[in-house]
């Protein structure tokens, strides 16, 4: 076996069917394409979505709701787990959490209220819920808010 005898099985692959070549071939005449009508122009192109007359799938479907194209995701990181992943004094920031591995940095941080912190120290990230704020504050620490 070597790349040099590699080839389909047989019965894979097929010649081009030659269409438009005369009676003979069983594909002359109108070359497959049928009578008349747009489909069997040259140059005929289906509009995006065209099923034949049939209603497109995308006028089908019900539309609901409103997608507001300026909402922000934010990424989110709880008070339990800075506590547990920082020592008291550090100044924690969003390229720190995300060096830990617990963000992925695509997106700005916001810091939530899960858990307690026992440990102060200043916290930086976009946003912070109340609840965070006021327990960092409570515990010694402080935020700091990026742009």
């Amino acid at each position: 076996m070597g790349l040099e005898n590699l080839k389909p099985p047989s019965g894979a692959t097929h010649s081009k069917k030659r269409v438009g070549r005369g009676q003979g071939s069983g594909n002359g005449k109108t070359a497959g394409r049928g009578h008349k009508g747009a489909q069997s122009r040259s140059g005929f192109k289906f509009k995006r979505g065209f099923e034949g007359g049939q209603m497109p799938l995308h006028r089908r479907v019900p539309k609901r709701g409103f997608h507001n194209p300026f909402r922000v995701e934010y990424e989110v990181i709880n008070l339990d787990t800075l506590s547990e992943i920082f020592e008291a004094g550090t100044v924690v920031t969003p390229e720190l959490i995300v060096e830990r591995g617990f963000a992925t940095g695509n997106a700005p941080l916001k810091v939530l209220a899960r858990g307690e912190v026992t440990k102060s120290f200043t916290v930086r990230a976009h946003r912070f819920s109340g609840k965070a704020a006021e327990k960092i504050a409570a515990a010694g620490g402080t935020t700091e808010v990026l742009a």
